[in-house]
């Protein structure tokens, strides 16, 4: 018998908010979330995100936040008259011993004028007092020095800056691991950028190592933030690089004419039934003490038009493919857990995502499926069979194709019921998402 998981509760209304004021209700503060990067604090056991604006929540289960609020109140004297402003900008957070280090983008928009500064506290709810500038960056130079996320060397222990956006792309630079400033001069290694042409789109550089399978994986946001964002992927047994992606790709190779390098997991989408979703990303990523994956990330609903849209923001479940690569999961999380899921059950009409790579990257939206408890497999004109290989391990076989995916239970909550949910990976590196919509 499956277990679904319980209705996590409706967000408030986007129209209710304003911008660092959230509800004390049920998902609070989601809605303007924008860049969050989450942390687990090894005392309290409690989860934490930090966004843009030094905004800080708290949560016990990944599904119901509160607000803690505003954690850093200023830049440093030295970043904001570097800057021209105040602006607080994608925090990332590392625990150094007993001190909490937040490391905290100070820009203004469309510039590189920028400047990373360090903030410490003894706790995660701060408040972080700004200890120095990290890394400062002028239009002169091919970086931005913003959207840090701080990553260390498994073998050696040093610690790295990764960071950047735009122009040259995203970068690693050296720490001094007892300060938490710079270690090394200049800016640093270049892991991944974007074409002029795709006006260098690329920012919020997001690394995480994975000790199941040796790599460190580098998770980046393609795109305008305001439309076509997506998540990519490369991974690298270096922190330095090269990172490569499904099909071998250099996350720094310029001759990308179709938008086609590096993994793609994460696009707008639509199903058939619910809202539709545009631009998730500047993601970070979470490996919780039962070995269970996350990964946060924020989106909008979809909306092309001049009018602004406001960020939410989404947690959703990782999936590692038997050759070590991520899936992010169908719908986002309400407390799901992995668990053996029979061919009787799994049976039934389903509606399919491809998460294509496109030029540019648009709303991937959903065809019908079938998966008939006799091994039969339909998809539009498409005929083929599938078969259980794991616990909640499936294959799908048609003319020379497979693909491998995993089941689980969710809340849909777009329709806002229990369902099952596929999230898959075809041979060729296209990830695919489906959802049950009813029985044979």
């Amino acid at each position: 018998m499956i277990n679904y998981p319980k209705n996590p509760g409706m967000q408030p209304e986007k129209n209710i908010l304003s911008k660092g004021l959230a509800r004390t209700d049920v998902n609070i503060g989601l809605w303007f979330t924008h860049d969050p990067a989450i942390y687990k604090d090894p005392d309290s056991k409690d989860y934490y995100t930090y966004s843009t604006g030094a905004i800080c929540q708290r949560s016990e289960d990944l599904v119901h936040w509160e607000m803690v609020g505003k954690v850093v109140d200023a830049p440093p004297l030295e970043s904001s008259e570097w800057v021209g402003g105040k602006d607080i900008w994608a925090p990332d957070i590392v625990k150094v011993g007993e001190e909490y280090r937040l490391y905290c983008s100070n820009s203004t928009w469309g510039v590189r004028q920028s400047c990373i500064f360090l903030a410490v506290a003894d706790n995660p709810e701060g408040p972080f007092i700004p200890r120095g500038c990290v890394l400062k960056t002028t239009d002169k130079l091919p970086v931005n020095a913003i959207d840090a996320n701080i990553i260390t060397d498994v073998k050696t222990g040093d610690m790295y800056m990764v960071y950047g956006s735009f122009w040259g792309g995203c970068h690693v630079l050296l720490l001094d691991k007892g300060t938490g400033l710079a270690g090394e001069e200049g800016i640093g290694t270049c892991v991944a950028r974007r074409p002029s042409w795709m006006s260098g789109g690329i920012e919020g550089p997001y690394m995480i190592y994975n000790p199941d399978t040796e790599y460190y994986y580098l998770f980046v946001s393609y795109g305008s933030l305001k439309s076509d964002y997506n998540v990519r992927v490369g991974r690298s047994k270096s922190v330095k690089g090269p990172f490569l992606d499904f099909n071998g790709r250099d996350l720094t190779d310029l001759n990308d004419a179709d938008n086609t390098v590096g993994f793609l997991n994460f696009c707008g989408y639509q199903w058939n039934q619910g809202k539709s979703y545009m631009a998730p990303g500047h993601n970070s990523v979470l490996r919780d003490a039962d070995e269970s994956w996350y990964l946060i990330s924020h989106i909008r609903e979809k909306n092309f038009t001049p009018a602004p849209e406001p960020s939410t923001m989404q947690v959703r479940k990782i999936f590692w493919t038997p050759d070590g690569w991520p899936l992010v999961s169908a719908q986002p999380y309400a407390g799901e857990q992995e668990q053996e899921i029979s061919v009787e059950e799994l049976a039934g009409f389903y509606e399919r995502i491809n998460l294509v790579p496109a030029l540019p990257q648009g709303i991937a939206t959903a065809v019908p499926m079938k998966l008939r408890s006799d091994g039969y497999y339909e998809c539009c004109s498409i005929q083929g069979t599938w078969e259980k290989t794991g616990r909640n391990e499936f294959k799908i076989t048609y003319g020379p194709n497979e693909e491998t995916f995993y089941a689980s239970p969710v809340w849909d909550e777009g329709c806002e019921r229990e369902t099952l949910a596929i999230t898959g990976i075809s041979k060729k590196g296209i990830a695919f998402w489906a959802k049950r919509d009813g029985d044979l």
